[in-house]
């Protein structure tokens, strides 16, 4: 209101020297202007205009501070999450690089059973094979012999019923037969 009757002053002042010189204060133009300036500034002023317009500029500007406030707000709550979100893709990737690290050793250490696991079975499989190769060879050994024993001890009778009486030849051969049989098992 200060601010607005300094104007008006001034703006009277300005008036009186423009009446001086022009001859007259009621026959000018600038002064009635001045009077009508006054009058709407008085009016405005007995209306509280100036209270309405400052109240009105004080909730514009908290309004406007609020909405800063609440950016800032925002603004610190993203950049949280920003971190929170950088944090778990860190955790994230260190995770994925342990999961295939471990990944790789498993392929190794199965790799190992695996070759573990068929050396021992082509082990057991040769050592098979060398069993039934010498149980094949002992049978056909036992054979030739059980064969051998037998073409030996007709070859002996025979050759004995040719040399010797009947009564000798019997007590001779039963001998003999039971001698071949000892010597064989």
């Amino acid at each position: 209101m200060i601010s607005l009757t300094s104007l008006a002053a001034a703006a009277s002042t300005s008036a009186t020297e423009t009446h001086e010189a022009s001859g007259g204060l009621l026959q000018d133009v600038s002064f009635w202007v001045l009077i009508a300036f006054a009058i709407v500034i008085g009016i405005f002023a007995r209306a509280g205009l100036h209270k309405m317009i400052g109240s009105g500029l004080d909730k514009r500007a908290q309004k406007i501070a609020d909405e800063i406030n609440e950016a800032r707000r925002m603004r610190e709550e993203a950049q949280e999450l920003l971190a929170r979100y950088q944090r778990r893709q860190h955790e994230a990737e260190s995770e994925a690089a342990a999961i295939i690290e471990q990944a790789k050793k498993d392929a190794k250490r199965m790799t190992l059973e695996a070759r573990e696991k068929i050396e021992a079975q082509m082990e057991r499989r040769a050592k098979a094979a060398e069993d039934k190769i010498a149980r094949a060879e002992a049978q056909a050994l036992s054979e030739v012999r059980g064969q051998t024993a037998d073409l030996a001890i007709a070859a002996a009778r025979t050759i004995i019923k040719e040399r010797m009486d009947t009564g000798a030849q019997s007590a001779f051969i039963d001998r003999a037969i039971a001698d071949v049989r000892n010597k064989l098992n």
